[in-house]
């Protein structure tokens, strides 16, 4: 199905073919996690656009989880919109950073695991995947960083920062460079991130006191 779609070469990277889709990629990825960065609403469409600029990229390249995974980012992506507006709650215009709690890890890090081993088994047997393991975990790394973005947890930066730093060299395994030095930027973005989240998160009680 996705084969059909135009997808023209605009250049070469490293002597790799460019496409469209690629560079749109890229783009719109690189300025979603910068928006993300600064708590910018905006971060949630560009976020949709750029799923759907990976879905296609990631099929027709095999990357079968990845492209699944930007399914589901498309929905996160209406709930983290959806939540950022809501705000949290009568107190609150804006949805605060916050910690991840506990019992909110436990769950998180009891599900990933689970489903790191049910999509590494699918990927494996269902598919014609190279790298089912790898694959599986960027993908259920992708899915709880992007839950803890939703509500703001500040820990979300740390899992897109260990997803980032296996995606790199996966996409360059895969020929894919221009993706692989998008997501170079992306970890720069995602350590930018974390120290303005964690900036924000210090500052919130101080501001409370003085309200």
């Amino acid at each position: 199905m996705f084969d059909a779609v135009p997808n023209p070469v605009l250049f070469n990277a490293f002597g790799v073919p460019t496409t469209l889709i690629e560079v749109l990629g890229f783009a719109s990825g690189a300025l979603c996690v910068w928006l993300v960065a600064r708590q910018h609403i905006a971060n949630w469409g560009i976020g949709i656009f750029n799923c759907l600029m990976f879905i296609v990229l990631f099929t027709q390249w095999g990357l079968y989880a990845d492209a699944g995974l930007q399914l589901v980012f498309i929905a996160l992506g209406a709930y983290g919109w959806w939540n950022w507006v809501r705000g949290g709650g009568p107190a609150d215009d804006t949805l605060p950073v916050s910690r991840t709690g506990r019992t909110e890890w436990t769950a998180l890090v009891g599900a990933g695991l689970a489903a790191l081993a049910a999509i590494a088994i699918l990927l494996d047997r269902a598919t014609d995947s190279t790298v089912p393991f790898w694959d599986a975990l960027t993908t259920v790394l992708s899915l709880m960083a992007t839950y803890g973005q939703t509500r703001k947890r500040v820990e979300s930066w740390w899992l897109w920062i260990a997803a980032d730093l296996v995606y790199i060299p996966l996409y360059a395994s895969k020929g894919l460079y221009l993706t692989s030095i998008l997501y170079i930027g992306f970890l720069a973005l995602c350590v930018l991130g974390l120290r303005n989240w964690r900036r924000d998160l210090t500052a919130r009680p101080v501001a409370e006191a003085a309200a």
